[in-house]
Formats: C-alpha cells, structure tokens, sequence
C-alpha cells in the first residue's frame, strides 16, 4: 500500500491511497464466504457455493463492494498511522479508482489537529480583586446563620413582611379551576419571592381567615405561562423570631463557646472563599492572556459539532429541567437569537482553543496525571453530579470517558504551569502568591476553570469525543462514505470488462 498526505489547511488533511489488488484477497475470500452464507443456488450445498457461480449469478460487483468495505477501515488507519497524523472526527471518503485484479485507489479528507506553537507566557501579568473582609460581610454571614435558628410562633395580627403564612390557593383560568390549580396548607415566608408575582401584596394585611384575589402568570403547570385569577386564603399567621446575637447563640449555633470566637471562624471561612475566588480569576485571566498570545486554527467540522453540542444540551437538559425552552430562555435573558448564536460560538471557539493549546503544553512539559490526581477530580465530579463516587466511577468507566477525565487533570496542570510562571498582583498592587495555596487543590481548582470553558455542560462536548485519534471509529465511518462510491466503481469495471 502506498500512501500521500496533501495538506489542505492547517486543520484538515487530504490522504491519497493506493492498495495492490492482491492486499485485497484476505477481504475478497470473507466477502465470498459471507455471501455463501446468504444465498442459495440450487445444486450447491449452502456455504459450498463456488466463486466463478457467485460471480455468474450475483456480479462480481457485490464481491467487490464487499470486499473493498470490509478492507477500507484497515487501509484507511494504515494511512493515517504512516502519515503520524492526530485526526479528529470522521473522514470523508471518495473511492477514485478500482480495477479489478489491479489496484484500489481512494481518497480520504478529515480534519486533524493543528500544529500549535506554545508562545513566550513568562510575561504574562494580571490583576485580580484583593482579599478584603468588612465587618458588614461579617455581619451579614452571622446574620444568615442566625436566620437558619429562627423560630415560627402564631400571632393573632394581619400578616407582614417577613411573617410565615399557611395558606390555600386556587387558581383560574378563563373562569375554570384548573386541574392541577389548587393547593392547600401551604406554607410562604412574605418576600422571599418563592410563589406567584403578586402573592405578596395580596397576603400583607390579611389575618388568619381572610382571603384575597389577584391576578398572576403562572409559572408552571398545564397552563405555565397563562394569566389566571388566583384566590389566596389564609389560614394561619406566624411571626419568625431571631434568637439574640450572644454567646448563648454561639454555642447553639457552632462548636465555639463565645460570639466573637464565632466571628472570627466567620472572618477566616470568608478569607479561605475569597482566595479560593482570587485563584480561580487569576487562572481565567491568565488563560485568557495565553490564548491572546497563541494562534490556534480551529477546523470548521469541528466547530459546528460543537456549537450544536452545546445549543443542544443547553435546550434538552439545563432548560428542559427548569421547564423553560429556548425562546422563554432568551426572553428572560434579554437577549436575541442572533446575540444567543453569536455568544455560543465565541464560547465554542474559545473552548476547543483552550483544550488545543493546553494538550500542547502537556505535552511539551511531559505532564502526567496519578492515580491520586484523578481520584481527586473524579470525586469532585462525582458530587458536583449528585451521584455517590463509585456509581459515577462506574458511568465513567462503563462510558469510557476515563481519558476524558485524565484529559481534564492534565490541562488543569498544564493551566497551573502557565499561572505559576505569571506575574499576579491584587487591585491594591500588592503580589498574589499563588505558591501559598496546597499543590493539588491549585491543580484541581485549574482543572475546574479549564472544564468550565471547555465542557458543553450536560454532556462531554464534541470535542472531547474528537479529541481522541478514535481511527477505528473513523475507519468505519471511512466504510460507510465509500458503500455508494465503491457500487459505482464496481459497475464501471463491469462495464468496462
């Protein structure tokens, strides 16, 4: 077999094939043994049907296209070892040639990776927000969890912000009661915004017995979206009470024995969250920077597939679980489908740059990932996804997506590589360490923000799944583009004999 490699641009490469006839013969005896399998003749025993018979009664035409699909996969992952190419995706397949006792000739256009040259980032610098802690911060975050200890009790007044109302609802539309409108001995803080628009001002005011109409878009339900005629009744009013700030409330709500110890714990949690945020918007903006300073081609085939992947599992799985579509998602955000469009493919583009450029410095710096590593992030993973350690550990296994796992580990530690040698400094001016921070939770944090520009969310995006040199799978999607070209070949040859 002699191959060729024709670059057609820096994504994408054309392969010319030629295979002597005779490297055919292993697929033209299964194909001949695959159809004396499938057919009968009468006077020969099935399986013991001869070649030159086969040949008479079907064309030596099926044999051909037989044979050529079965061998196509093979040649097709020869060529693409010999030309020590990385490819992504499927190719497409043009069957040029074939002659039959003399020679196969194909040809076979895919999109590879680019060659990639990792610029000077030494000189990167940029700037984050300081680490600062106010006593309001402090305040508040006390505040929050003296709010988790309130307790409830009835009062015999008119329901006011803030109070706890038990209530009924009902719900109409267009005068009828819907089926799924009514709702009994329901329970609503006033202001916490978790029910119906409007419900707030209808309550205020109202004691336990009264009642009150308002008119709201319903938010879910069979007629999510309707403007119906909803009557509230309330059956009981209770007043939250805060239990004093003191050190009684300390002990009760924490394991510290006095209020200011548990304001100093509140001060250190709020640090150790504010640094963790600081190194998470140092890593974007120095990847940011990094990609300013590559050029990265990106393949058109790709790019498509991932921007559907996304627009995809945007529709079908994040709105589809908030009971939204696309259209009310953009309403919503204000934004119009032109804006949505234009936004998707930046974030696809800046993706599948990400993931090229940080590959290529994994690979420049010999970065590998431990067995202690990628428990690390497959447990983070695995919480992030609700699911418990081992079930994901299975999914992920039984999906085959390890590689994809220690993919996202390596460009994690490729990111933390390029942020180690910038230069990071707060909005007060002063220096960022970075360094101060344990070696794996940076890795594991890089790792979080290059899966958040990289990942297409619900699912692995397309170019995770192309990423890989995945040559059998291309192989055999080489078989399937050839079918029509090879029958096609095979009646010329006929016809030509």
């Amino acid at each position: 077999m002699k191959s060729a490699v024709e670059t057609l641009n820096p994504t994408r490469v054309r392969l010319t094939v030629e295979v002597p006839f005779e490297e055919l013969k292993d697929s033209l005896d299964a194909a001949y043994k695959k159809i004396n399998q499938q057919v009968t003749v009468k006077g020969f025993r099935k399986g013991k049907i001869p070649a030159r018979i086969i040949d008479q009664r079907f064309g030596r035409g099926a044999v051909l296209e037989e044979a050529v699909n079965d061998a196509l996969p093979k040649f097709y992952t020869e060529a693409v070892n010999e030309g020590e190419l990385n490819v992504l995706g499927q190719p497409d397949v043009d069957i040029k040639e074939l002659k039959d006792g003399e020679l196969l000739s194909f040809t076979a256009e895919v999109d590879v990776r680019p060659e990639i040259e990792i610029p000077d980032y030494s000189g990167i610098a940029v700037t984050v927000d300081a680490i600062e802690v106010s006593d309001e911060d402090i305040d508040k975050s006390v505040e929050q969890l003296r709010d988790r200890f309130a307790s409830t009790n009835p009062v015999e007044r008119a329901a006011a912000d803030g109070d706890v109302v038990t209530i009924d609802l009902e719900a109409k539309v267009d005068g009828e009661v819907l089926p799924d409108g009514v709702a009994e001995g329901v329970q609503y803080t006033i202001g916490s915004g978790e029910l119906l628009d409007g419900i707030d001002e209808a309550v205020i005011g109202l004691e336990a017995g009264g009642e009150a109409t308002f008119t709201s878009e319903l938010k879910g339900g069979a007629a999510e979206g309707k403007s119906a005629e909803v009557t509230v009744k309330v059956s009981q009013v209770a007043a939250r009470e805060l239990p004093a700030l003191d050190d009684e409330f300390a002990q009760l709500a924490s394991e510290f024995d006095t209020l200011e110890e548990l304001k100093a714990d509140s001060r250190k949690r709020l640090e150790t969250s504010k640094q963790y945020d600081q190194a998470t918007q140092a890593q974007e903006r120095v990847l940011d920077a990094l990609l300013e300073l590559a050029e990265v081609p990106i393949p058109e085939k790709l790019l498509a597939e991932e921007i559907n992947t996304r627009k995809h599992n945007l529709e079908h799985h994040q709105l589809g679980q908030m009971g939204l579509d696309l259209a009310k998602y953009l309403e919503i955000q204000g934004k119009t489908e032109e804006e949505f469009d234009a936004e998707t493919k930046e974030q696809a583009e800046k993706g599948i740059r990400t993931q090229f450029i940080l590959d290529e410095l994994v690979n420049k710096e010999k970065l590998n990932v431990n067995q202690e590593e990628l428990t690390e992030h497959l447990m983070r993973r695995a919480q992030s996804s609700g699911m418990s350690p081992d079930q994901f550990a299975q999914a992920v296994v039984e999906g085959g997506q390890v590689p994809m796992l220690v993919g996202e580990v390596a460009r994690g530690k490729a990111l933390a590589v390029v942020v180690e040698a910038a230069t990071v400094t707060d909005t007060n001016g002063e220096v960022v360490d970075l360094e101060d921070e344990e070696a794996d939770e940076i890795t594991e944090a890089a790792a979080e923000t290059v899966e958040a520009v990289t990942a297409a969310d619900a699912e692995a995006p397309a170019v995770e799944a192309a990423a890989e040199p995945a040559k059998d799978d291309a192989a055999e999607a080489a078989k399937d583009e050839a079918k029509d070209d090879v029958k096609d070949a095979a009646k010329d040859e006929k016809a030509g004999a």
